[in-house]
C-alpha cells in the first residue's frame, strides 16, 4: 500500500477519485436503465434482469454493512501512520463496500447478458473501482478481495431472478 501511495500521480488520482465518488451511478444506473428500457420496449426479460442486478447489488450492500459492523476493522491510515489517504473515508474497512457492490453489479449484468461487450466493460469498471480503494489508501488488499468475493457471491445467490 505504501508502494501504491508513493507511485500516485495527479492524473491517476483524479481517475481513481472519480470512480470511487461516482460508484452509485453504475450501481443504480445499470438496473434503472434496464428497467426503463424494458418498460419502453415491453421486454419482460429485461425488467426481470433489472430486478436481478438491483437485488444482487442490494444484497451485497446489506451483507457488507453487516460484516463491517461485526468485524470493525480500522481503515489502513488509522492503523499505519505511514499510509496517507487521498481523502479520509469514515467507517470501517472490512470488507470494501465499493468493491462488493461494483462486483455484484458487474457479475449480475454479465450473467444476464453474457456477451464480451457487456462483460469486458463491466469488469473493467468494477476491477478499476476495486483497485482505486487501495490506491486511495482506504482499504487493504484483503478488504478488496473479501468485497469481490462477497459481490460475486451475492450475484450468484440471486441468479434465480435472472430472466430465463
Amino acid at each position: 500500500m505504501i508502494d501504491l501511495q508513493n507511485r500516485r500521480t495527479p492524473e491517476q488520482t483524479g481517475i481513481m477519485l472519480f470512480l470511487s465518488k461516482n460508484l452509485l451511478y453504475g450501481n443504480i444506473g445499470v438496473p434503472a436503465g434496464l428497467l426503463v428500457a424494458g418498460t419502453i420496449n415491453n421486454d419482460k426479460g429485461m425488467r426481470e434482469n433489472a430486478a436481478f442486478v438491483a437485488s444482487s447489488t442490494a444484497l451485497s450492500y446489506g451483507l457488507t454493512l453487516l460484516l463491517k459492523h461485526i468485524v470493525k476493522r480500522p481503515r489502513p491510515f488509522i492503523q499505519n501512520i505511514s499510509i496517507t489517504p487521498v481523502y479520509r473515508a469514515s467507517g470501517t474497512s472490512f470488507p470494501s463496500g465499493h468493491t462488493s457492490s461494483s462486483m455484484a453489479t458487474a457479475t449480475a449484468l454479465s450473467m444476464a447478458y453474457p456477451k464480451w461487450y457487456v462483460i469486458a466493460p463491466a469488469f473493467l469498471w468494477a476491477g478499476t473501482t476495486s483497485y482505486s480503494r487501495m490506491y486511495l489508501g482506504e482499504h487493504y488488499p484483503t478488504d478488496v478481495a473479501a468485497g469481490a468475493a462477497l459481490g460475486v457471491g451475492s450475484a450468484l445467490s440471486m441468479s434465480f431472478l435472472k430472466a430465463k
